[in-house]
């Protein structure tokens, strides 16, 4: 009992591999394409979920997120994605490479300066 029971569990957990790894992933257009069709009406949700081989539990959690994205960014909600720690370094190394141009533009000056008031000697 215990080797058919093993036998089993084997199968179960390559038949579960195999699912996962030839599950479809939908991109964000997809995505949007399903949600405005069942939006539109023209067919039923269940049908449009079983043409696309999604379930109808999938739909409507994208349509949900769908509506509330569309809902945050008419409110004039448009938070940043960046935490304060990544605006932080952010912050912190735009002020470094401001620093290192400012360097290089004097440099810069500074040899023109020289190269001219060089050439000016041999005249």
């Amino acid at each position: 009992m215990n080797k058919k029971q093993d036998n089993k569990d084997e199968a179960d957990r390559t038949v579960r591999n195999i699912k996962r790894a030839t599950r479809r992933k939908f991109n964000a257009e997809e995505k949007i394409r399903i949600v405005l069709a069942g939006l539109r009406g023209e067919e039923s949700v269940a049908e449009l979920c079983r043409q696309e081989g999604i379930h109808q539990n999938l739909y409507y959690r994208w349509s949900r997120d769908f509506l509330e994205a569309g809902k945050k960014r008419l409110s004039g909600d448009t938070q940043r994605e960046a935490s304060t720690c990544e605006v932080t370094d952010m912050r912190k190394e735009s002020t470094q490479l401001k620093e290192i141009l400012a360097e290089t533009m004097l440099e810069n000056r500074l040899l023109k300066k020289s190269v001219i008031a060089g050439g000016e000697d041999c005249i």
